[in-house]
């Protein structure tokens, strides 16, 4: 069995500390792991004592992230491809197929979102067992969670009788978001599941199934896998082929269509964690019915979610609120709001606020930087560069650059001259002088970057040569 891990989604509802540079999926929301990384780990132990190895779909620009957090794992995929633009899960679910079908006409494929959270892992490794069989018997199945309550923010299926954990059932018919009385209902009937979004089927029935019900799916994906191009570890699929693909979900391709889709009902804490007060379900509670994270105090405070990254919070006589604490950004939020703050995105978006984008520390496949300071024609950094990593060969237009050693050995070239600077040693890169960066040492290189000129955007980098293919 293949593990297809899809890892394109956004996360804007969990704002602001799910970010475009750095989702949901690939930060620590309710432990030490991503929820990328948790999805993987849940695998482990379901065949065997060997490594899962998984083929991932992610967005480009997160493709250094997903390399880096399978690295944190032990694992190594067997594939990376980048889609480089978002064309929802159809498109995604052809391109697995037709990936994993040149190396093996049997395939079995495990599709999981990168952002779920399951509490048990036993009873997961059951469902999948069922998923299995059935799928060996040419099912498209997909696994429905059997509800604790009434939610109007997923969709639902019905299932043909009472559904039976650790059993495939068929599919009555698959409904959309309900309203409460109506998801109220379907609770008390004990016969509708919550559609998760995870599938296993044989690679070649679903790759059957897409090209009867949406051929246009197929053409595109077959054509962005033939003019994909391999990119270090990664595979760049062909963007004008696979931007020519419907925008579609694979439920409304396929499943909703086809007669070979069945569901195996799921008991096992799961959570699609859309919006802050599912991540508060996951979280500590205190006392009052407070889900709390960080150095948090509260007084005279009822079920909340309170969430601080690196400073004091403290909340007094408030009842039912969201409060998300980082260094740069800062939300509250009634519970009963929680649900648009992807409207509350937008409106930033509009505004061209760079938080939608970036944390307080950006992450680049050489280290990460830290904006300290900034002001007019002028703005400081702290630089961290990892042991044997190097920055591109650039130069700009529009700023020079001051760097000062804090820690470890910068490698510096200026021009056609390199330079060692140790503790406390500083350069200086005029306007247009080509330059690079590198840490030869076994350290972490930290310096303070003082940036002055015209402009001082990150756009302001021309590259001459990159070891990580950026452009």
């Amino acid at each position: 069995m293949i593990p297809v891990i899809l890892s394109g989604g956004s996360g804007t509802r969990l704002w602001p500390m799910s970010r475009a540079a750095r989702p949901k999926q690939f930060i620590s929301l309710m432990g030490t792991n991503s929820l990328f990384q948790s999805t993987l780990q849940r695998l482990q132990g379901l065949d065997g004592p060997q490594a899962v190895e998984p083929l991932v779909i992610c967005n480009e620009a997160h493709r250094f992230i997903v390399a880096e957090q399978c690295r944190e794992l032990g694992l190594t995929p067997r594939g990376i491809l980048l889609e480089p633009v978002g064309r929802n899960t159809a498109p995604a679910v052809a391109i697995a197929c037709l990936h994993a079908l040149t190396r093996d006409p049997e395939a079995l494929l495990l599709v999981l979102p990168a952002d779920h959270h399951i509490e048990s892992i036993a009873r997961f490794h059951e469902a999948l067992r069922a998923g299995m069989d059935a799928a060996r018997q040419g099912k498209l199945v997909t696994f429905g969670i059997v509800p604790d309550r009434a939610e109007t923010g997923y969709g639902y299926l019905q299932v043909a009788g009472q559904p039976v954990t650790g059993q495939a059932c068929a599919i009555e018919r698959f409904v959309e978001k309900p309203d409460l009385a109506t998801a109220q209902r379907y609770v008390e009937q004990g016969d509708h599941l919550w559609n998760s979004g995870m599938f296993l089927f044989r690679a070649s029935i679903m790759l059957e199934e897409l090209q009867h019900f949406a051929p246009d799916v197929v053409s595109a994906a077959r054509a962005a896998l033939e003019a994909a191009q391999p990119d270090l570890d990664f595979c760049r699929l062909g963007i004008e082929s696979f931007a020519s693909s419907p925008d579609i979900s694979i439920d409304y391709a396929v499943m909703e269509k086809t007669s070979k889709a069945v569901v195996v009902p799921l008991d096992a804490g799961w959570s699609d964690v859309g919006a802050w007060d599912a991540v508060g379900r996951h979280l500590d509670h205190d006392d009052e019915g407070n889900a709390l994270r960080g150095d948090v105090v509260t007084l005279d405070t009822q079920d909340s979610v309170i969430v601080s990254e690196n400073r004091l919070v403290c909340v007094l006589g408030l009842k039912d609120v969201i409060v998300i604490d980082t260094p740069d950004a800062l939300l509250v939020s009634s519970k009963q709001s929680v649900q648009h703050v992807k409207d509350l995105v937008a409106k930033l978006k509009a505004q061209g606020r760079g938080q939608l984008d970036f944390h307080h520390i950006v992450h680049r496949p050489w280290g990460s930087y830290q904006p300290i300071d900034h002001g007019e024609r002028y703005q400081v950094k702290r630089i961290t560069v990892a042991p044997g990593e190097r920055l591109s060969v650039q130069m700009h237009h529009h700023r020079a650059e001051h760097w000062i050693v804090v820690s470890g050995t910068a490698k510096v070239t200026l021009g056609d001259q390199d330079v060692l600077l140790t503790e406390n040693q500083s350069t200086y890169i005029p306007i247009g002088v080509v330059h690079a960066l590198e840490n030869p040492g076994r350290i972490p290189l930290e310096l303070i970057e003082v940036q002055s000129g015209s402009y001082l955007g990150e756009d302001d980098i021309v590259r001459f040569d990159d070891r990580y293919g950026r452009r």
